[in-house]
């Protein structure tokens, strides 16, 4: 497995097997590269050429992967296709100790799933990268990571990863699963309630506003734009299940 190093570590390159290739996997790898960090991949269509160009040693058969000294396996499926993925890891091939790090939107789900079929001696790290290729495409800076260390024996290790995401001076945000999703869904709904009131009473800028009504107008308008990138995520995730 290659990689463009550029500064050396101070703990030592991570060795990351990254499972689904798709767009969003692509964009955290571009870090993780410049890091330093040696990646491998695998996925259901073949991004063999893609990652021949990147530096990234790229297996078809996960079997293989389970047998390159990798320390990290990062899933980066969609949710509808992560239970059969993360069944069809071949367990008995995992060489501990091995951190497993999911990164979907929801965070229950996984987090149950992963403590079912995984075994014991599997370190689980739980986490959601509030940014993707749009919002992180000027860096990471002051973006949020959030996370949940649900089964953690190896501490270096699962710092080590935490903190490439620390070093592009991301705002680390700790916190259960269960409190995040219940978060995500009160701020979801919010945002859906006002922007359909605000959207069905056809408010405009007038001459006399006050700035409290100009402040309900920039919310309005960033609403929308919210709402339109939900929709854009959501066709990229089922892009994503076509071809990971």
């Amino acid at each position: 497995m290659a990689s463009s190093s550029s500064t050396p570590l101070p703990n030592g390159p991570l060795k990351i097997a990254i499972i689904g290739f798709g767009p969003f996997a692509q964009f955290l790898a571009q870090t993780f590269l410049k890091q330093g960090h040696i990646l491998a991949a695998t996925s259901r269509s073949d991004y063999s050429l893609l990652c021949s160009q990147l530096g990234i040693t790229f297996y078809r058969d996960m079997d293989d992967l389970m047998e390159a000294g990798i320390q990290v396996i990062l899933l980066c499926t969609s949710i509808l296709s992560s239970g059969d993925v993360i069944r069809s890891i071949p367990i008995d091939r995992l060489r501990m100790p091995l951190l497993f790090v999911d990164v979907l939107s929801v965070k229950e789900y996984p987090r149950e799933l992963l403590l079912r079929v995984l075994p014991e001696e599997a370190d689980v790290l739980c986490t959601h990268p509030m940014f993707g290729p749009e919002s992180g495409k000027e860096g990471w800076n002051g973006l949020p990571l959030v996370y949940e260390k649900v089964r953690i024996r190896d501490h270096a290790l699962c710092d080590n990863y935490l903190g490439v995401f620390q070093a592009e001076g991301c705002r680390m945000v700790e916190m259960s699963c269960q409190e995040h999703d219940e978060m995500a869904a009160k701020s979801q709904f919010l945002a859906h309630t006002l922007g359909r009131i605000l959207a069905e009473m056809g408010i405009e800028s007038t001459p006399m506003d006050t700035k409290g009504f100009q402040t309900l107008l920039q919310l309005l308008e960033k609403l929308d734009l919210a709402f339109k990138s939900v929709r854009e995520k959501l066709l990229e995730r089922t892009k994503d299940l076509e071809l990971d």
